[in-house]
């Protein structure tokens, strides 16, 4: 019993912690002995690309989001901008076509965003494809530094960088998502440095065409298996933290909620999916980070955090005090988490709160997610998860 709560406290603390500071002291010793100048095209030489913006039901922010997308600092004539809709009934698609020099491809029937975008992916000749989201707005030299990167052969996806904004002090959702993403954007930018990034975020994402898959239908997390599929291709997937993609915190927790739970719901269908990637003899460094960064958060580790739990709960009867203080730690954390799923809408949350919240509110998202998949009930074609408007 004792072994098992060991390990699942070893586990916890690996996913966590130890996973960022191994990576820090690799890329760290790579630098020392190896270190890379990375190659880029210039001006003259950038190639052209499919800006793809998969739409449903955004008209309330659209406009704006073609303003910014308008703005974007890319030669005119290589830029091809095309809004994908399909089933709208919010009138996305007339929006749309009030702009001059933008390429809609619409759809009465809705398919969810898997089939929009493998419909206009044969119409797309470009060599570059960049896809972003309709609610996330872009920095003007965002596909410039994605696509610089695409000189290197070896180079087959580059990720930018996802950026929540919360200027509502009562906003607990769009705060402890926005703590979160700055931690992730850390690992991936350390991640590409050592060798790929593992998972590109859907907000903000670009890939060579001829290395794009056709996604399958039921896919839940396509911007992962498209980005996991080119790794496991053996092309390298950069991160770009100048290309960056800023969208509002989630509406409230529940709406939040929703978002989590079908991310790990596509997560869990993952591990499945890229079951090979566990060889870590043929895929190498690969297969450590993926275990490390991805599989581990959506299996052993949510499962380690309940086992440890009623372990300590029991081992806390033997007197040790260790057992003890690690059951009132745990407490402790919990009711601070309990605490901070009411914090919302209250003024002056303290931050303290919000770390062992969304902590816990990821890790039980989880246990939601493998339960809606083992149930059938998560969908390809996802509810839209609410967003506090935006504006830049």
């Amino acid at each position: 019993m004792e072994f098992i709560f060991w390990t699942g406290i070893g586990l916890i603390t690996y996913t966590y912690l130890g996973y960022p500071i191994v990576l820090l002291l690799l890329v760290k010793i790579k630098r020392q002995f190896r270190a890379t100048i990375p190659e880029y095209f210039s001006e003259n030489e950038l190639p052209e690309v499919s800006l793809i913006i998969a739409c449903y039901n955004e008209g309330d922010i659209l406009r704006e989001k073609i303003k910014n997308t308008l703005n974007l600092k890319y030669p005119h004539e290589k830029l091809n901008i095309c809004f994908v809709t399909d089933g709208t009934s919010d009138g996305s698609e007339k929006i749309v076509n009030e702009y001059n020099g933008l390429k809609l491809f619409h759809s009465e029937e809705r398919r969810g965003k898997n089939a929009a975008i493998n419909r206009v992916l044969p119409l797309l000749k470009s060599p570059i494809l960049v896809f972003c989201d309709a609610n996330t707005f872009l920095n003007s030299d965002a596909i410039v530094n994605i696509v610089r990167h695409y000189k290197s052969d070896l180079v087959g996806a580059v990720a930018g960088e996802k950026r929540v904004m919360s200027t509502d002090a009562k906003d607990v959702a769009g705060s402890g998502e926005g703590a979160y993403w700055k931690y992730e954007s850390a690992l991936k930018k350390w991640d590409s440095e050592l060798n790929t990034v593992v998972g590109a975020a859907g907000e903000l994402f670009s890939v060579k065409r001829d290395l794009m898959p056709m996604v399958p239908d039921g896919i839940l997390i396509e911007d992962f298996y498209v980005s996991m599929k080119i790794a496991q291709a053996g092309f390298k997937v950069v991160y770009e933290p100048d290309a960056y993609a800023i969208e509002s915190g989630s509406e409230s927790i529940s709406e939040e909620r929703k978002r989590k739970v079908r991310i790990a719901a596509g997560g869990i269908q993952s591990i499945l999916i890229f079951l090979p990637l566990l060889n870590i003899f043929k895929y190498g460094w690969l297969s450590f980070q993926y275990i490390s960064h991805r599989m581990l958060r959506w299996s052993l580790t949510p499962l380690s955090l309940l086992i440890v739990f009623v372990l300590n709960f029991y081992l806390v009867f033997q007197l040790d005090m260790i057992y003890v203080i690690l059951f009132g730690l745990q407490i402790l954390f919990y009711l601070i988490s309990i605490a901070g799923s009411f914090a919302e809408g209250k003024e002056k949350v303290p931050k303290i709160i919000l770390i062992p919240f969304y902590f816990s509110f990821m890790n039980v998202s989880v246990y939601q997610g493998f339960f809606r998949l083992i149930k059938g009930k998560q969908s390809a074609i996802w509810e839209k998860s609410k967003r506090k408007s935006t504006t830049v």
